[in-house]
């Protein structure tokens, strides 16, 4: 059985910087595509950003880029979400998401919760303003 775990979350002052990190257990990392996934009290899951297996290739949603940096280490089964001048608006429980199906990699619709077959519980990130 596959699990997920995060990590990382907490306050922080707006224009601060934090990491998360991601565990995970019971399958085979590096052939999974990995990514982190928001929600907001009241909003839907919005996809943040997405890694493939490899970690060669890297996608953001608009409202991260430049900001945040997802990265893996398929030695010790982690991935990272760098984020950097954070804002009031990034408030909300971060959540790791895994794709055991397909080729690795980061389709079309990576931002489409549905397309994970599994998620963590989350960690939050306050950013007070």
């Amino acid at each position: 059985q596959v699990q997920v775990a995060e990590s990382g979350g907490g306050l922080v002052q707006t224009g601060g910087s934090l990491r998360l990190s991601c565990i995970l257990s019971g399958g085979i990392f590096d052939t999974y595509t990995m990514g982190w996934f928001r929600q907001a009290p009241g909003k839907e899951r919005e996809g943040v950003a997405c890694i493939t297996f490899n970690g060669r290739s890297t996608y953001y949603s608009d409202s991260v880029k430049g900001r945040f940096t997802i990265s893996r280490d398929n030695a010790k089964n982690t991935l990272d979400l760098q984020m950097n001048s954070l804002k009031h608006e990034d408030t909300a429980m971060y959540i790791c998401v895994v794709r055991l199906e397909g080729n690795g990699g980061c389709s079309a619709i990576w931002s489409r919760v549905h397309w994970y077959s599994y998620s963590g519980q989350g960690t939050q990130v306050t950013v007070s303003s």
